[in-house]
């Protein structure tokens, strides 16, 4: 489901959100030194921002905020409210404007029935 209007600028939103909380999440453990994993959120909350398989991303970003909480001391809040979003993400879809809208959005099927 792709919905337009408000409802997908809400989605967009969303998408936004989840991709800003992920990063600077685990930013936040990494001030001033250079981090891996960093760089591996980096195509992760590009495919979040722009929609892009967004199911698989998000749960792959709510996997990346259970091991953030594992491993580090980071507030169960910030975690949960992360999680939170990102499952409303993957639950909700990505919304009208969004790659996965151009790739696999609305079609229309002609059949040739001869009744």
């Amino acid at each position: 489901m792709f919905p337009p209007g408000w409802p997908g600028l809400g989605l967009l939103l969303l998408r936004v959100s989840a991709m800003v909380t992920s990063i600077a999440g685990v930013a936040e453990r990494h001030q001033n030194q250079p981090s891996w994993d960093l760089l591996g959120l980096v195509p992760l909350g590009a495919a979040l921002c722009a929609g892009f398989l967004t199911p698989v991303a998000a749960l792959l970003a709510v996997t990346l905020q259970l091991l953030r909480f594992g491993w580090s001391n980071a507030s169960l809040v910030c975690v949960s409210v992360t999680i939170l979003n990102t499952l409303a993400l993957a639950i909700l879809g990505p919304g009208a404007y969004s790659v996965d809208a151009l790739l696999f959005g609305r079609r229309l099927l002609l059949t040739n029935r001869d009744d």
